[in-house]
């Protein structure tokens, strides 16, 4: 039997640094020849998560916002367009209106497209993805997912994916594991995955909880991250304030909980998400540069002042649950 890798099984042994100041570190990544991103993190397609407010500060501060599919084409494009021209990506699906819908998206100024299902090593992403570079050409980035071998990662990236999305079942509202039994951990789909001889880029999701997770998930081979709670709950999120007990909250739900299968095609199919409150954080901007300065900060600890050094000299080594326990803050354990 196989054995995996998460996040908290592991970290990376400091090294060796000259990096005086955080601002000699380089966090960006290049997503194909004409897109850079100044930060290697991605907002989620969810509708807790990215609308137009959200993507246009993305792109403010270097990052890409993927606007969420669960509306009507006409709305999305609405979105997209909002954004006024910023870099901006936007979900479609596999089956029924995606042609249309990503006719619409790209006249409306989306950068990327994001075929977006649960499980992306499927014949309809074959087919979509078939179906879109045909229709489409060569000229748009295609981002697809979401798989978790490196099987599927070659054949997304065969069937015509420029990036693709790593990760099953990790994410804080996701119950995919709990009501199938499948899914493999995150962190250990990004290393299977980086072994890929494809030129696709990796993204990792799921299961990032922290800027360390951010770090150790580019050490591992990612080249940037989707990030759907830690984003959630900033002013530019979809949805209104909620006060309780003097606090303010703001809604985080998966898309395949009942809640938001039930708001966007009115009725549930298969229940693999939740819904939740998380505490309302502030802007976006000042959680993107507290998570930033985590990634340089990381980045120093290996002496490292881009990705592709990171990723050619980091050292992980495997924590025992002891070894968990010291790494968390703990003077409140005694």
């Amino acid at each position: 039997m196989l054995k995996s890798l998460s996040f908290d099984d592991v970290l990376l042994a400091p090294q060796y640094s000259d990096i005086i100041s955080r601002k000699e570190v380089d966090i960006s990544v290049r997503l194909d020849r004409d897109l850079k991103l100044d930060i290697p993190i991605i907002s989620s397609p969810m509708d807790t998560v990215t609308e137009s407010l959200t993507a246009v500060e993305m792109h403010n501060q270097g990052g890409l916002g993927l606007i969420h599919r669960y509306n009507s084409v006409r709305d999305q494009a609405l979105l997209v367009k909002s954004c006024n021209g910023a870099d901006v990506g936007a979900a479609v699906g596999v089956s029924g209106d995606y042609i249309e819908r990503t006719r619409a998206l790209l006249d409306s100024g989306a950068r990327v497209i994001c075929v977006d299902i649960a499980h992306g090593h499927h014949s309809l992403m074959r087919h979509a993805l078939k179906t879109l570079r045909n229709t489409f050409g060569n000229s748009i980035h295609i981002m697809a997912g979401n798989v978790a071998t490196l099987e599927a990662f070659n054949d997304l990236s065969d069937w015509g994916a420029d990036s693709i999305r790593v990760g099953i079942g990790g994410g804080s509202i996701c119950s995919t594991r709990i009501q199938t039994g499948h899914g493999v951990p995150t962190l250990q789909s990004i290393l299977d995955c980086s072994n890929s001889d494809r030129d696709s880029k990796l993204i990792a999701d799921g299961g990032i909880r922290t800027s360390g997770d951010i770090v150790k998930a580019l050490a591992a081979g990612a080249d940037a991250v989707i990030l759907g709670s830690l984003l959630a709950g900033t002013n530019e999120s979809p949805g209104e304030n909620i006060y309780r007990d003097g606090k303010s909250f703001k809604a985080y739900r998966g898309m395949a909980s009942v809640e938001a299968q039930i708001d966007w095609r009115g009725h549930t199919a298969s229940v693999e998400g939740v819904s939740s409150l998380v505490p309302c954080k502030g802007n976006l901007r000042d959680v993107l540069e507290g998570l930033c300065t985590g990634i340089r900060s990381g980045f120093s600890y290996s002496g490292v002042r881009d990705l592709l050094e990171l990723q050619a000299r980091c050292t992980f080594i495997q924590q025992t649950s002891a070894g968990g326990v010291e790494s968390s803050t703990h003077i409140n354990n005694r």
